[in-house]
C-alpha cells in the first residue's frame, strides 16, 4: 500500500484539486497557498515513518495477541463479514483517537507536539498532513493496538485504511459540503474545520476524526449552524519550516527559556 508515496499524493490530488474549485469554501484561497510545500514535506517523511511505526507495532501485537486471546475469540472477529468487520474498526479505532487528541490538546507537554497541526492557517487535503511524527504516533498507537489485538482481518484493517485516509483528506479539504441530519454522526468538513478554529468559543470542541457522535456523546461537539470559522490556527509563534516545526515540541517555552538564561548569569562566578 503506498499510503503515502509520491504515487498516491498524485492521486490524491487529481481528486481533492478539482473537489476544491468545484466546491470551494474559500475561492480566494490559492491551490498553491503559502506552507503547501512544508506540508509536501510532511506527506512524504511523516508517511514513511509512521508506516514504519504501523507494521511493528501491528506485527508486535499480533504476537502478543496469539497468547493471550484464545483462538475463537481471533476466528470469530476474523471471520465476519468485512464490511461489519470495517464498521466496528471505524467504532473501536474513532474512540482512541477522541482519547488520545482529547489528551493533546489537555495536556501542555502533549499540545507541543499537537500545535503544530493547529498552526495551519490556511486549511486543504494537504494541510491533513501537516503533524508531528510524535503526535502521529501516539494517536495512532492509542486508536489501532486493540484493533490489531482483537483480530480483525488484514483485508478489513486495509479497507478500514483507505476510509479513514480519504475521510481525513476531506475533512481538512478547502470545500463547503452539506451533510444534512447526518453530521450528527459522520464528522464533516464544517465539523473539523471549527476543530481548528480561532474563535474562543470552538477551543477544545470536535476531536473525534470520523464519527462525530462521540463528541455529541461526551459533550464536545460544536458546530454553529451553517457557519464556517472566520479564521483558524493558534495564537503562538510555530516554526515556518518543517525543521523548526519538528524540533519546536521539544525546545523550552520562550519564559522557559528566559528564565533558565537568567539562571545561569546568576550561576557564574564575578570575573
Amino acid at each position: 500500500m503506498d499510503l503515502f508515496g509520491l504515487k498516491s499524493l498524485l492521486i490524491c490530488a487529481l481528486i481533492f484539486v478539482p473537489l476544491e474549485r468545484i466546491l470551494t469554501l474559500r475561492p480566494p484561497q490559492k491551490i498553491l497557498r503559502k506552507g503547501l510545500a512544508i506540508d509536501a514535506i510532511y506527506a512524504l517523511l511523516n508517511g514513511t515513518l509512521v508506516r514504519a511505526c504501523i507494521f511493528s507495532m501491528a506485527a508486535i501485537v499480533m504476537s502478543v495477541a496469539a497468547l493471550l486471546v484464545p483462538e475463537r475469540v481471533l476466528d470469530t472477529i476474523g471471520g465476519q463479514p468485512t464490511w461489519l468487520q470495517v464498521i466496528e474498526i471505524i467504532i473501536l479505532a474513532d474512540l482512541g483517537v477522541y482519547a488520545a487528541h482529547r489528551a493533546f490538546h489537555a495536556v501542555p507537554a502533549l499540545w507541543r507536539f499537537h500545535s503544530i497541526h493547529h498552526g495551519i492557517e490556511e486549511l486543504d487535503w494537504v494541510a491533513s498532513f501537516r503533524a508531528h511524527p510524535v503526535d502521529q504516533i501516539i494517536t495512532k498507537a492509542v486508536s489501532l493496538m486493540p484493533v490489531f489485538f482483537l483480530g480483525f482481518s488484514t483485508e478489513a484493517i486495509a479497507i478500514y485504511f483507505l476510509v479513514y485516509t480519504g475521510h481525513a483528506l476531506l475533512l481538512h479539504a478547502n470545500v463547503r459540503i452539506n451533510f444534512g441530519p447526518l453530521k450528527w454522526l459522520i464528522a464533516s468538513p464544517q465539523f473539523h474545520h471549527w476543530h481548528h478554529a480561532d474563535h474562543r468559543d470552538a477551543y477544545d470542541k470536535n476531536f473525534a476524526s470520523q464519527l462525530s457522535i462521540i463528541d455529541l456523546v461526551f459533550g464536545t461537539f460544536h458546530v454553529p449552524g451553517s457557519a464556517m470559522p472566520e479564521k483558524y490556527g493558534v495564537d503562538e509563534p510555530i516554526p515556518a519550516s518543517y525543521l523548526g516545526q519538528f524540533g519546536y515540541p521539544f525546545m523550552p517555552k520562550p519564559k522557559e527559556r528566559g528564565n533558565a538564561e537568567i539562571g545561569a548569569v546568576k550561576q557564574t562566578p564575578d570575573a
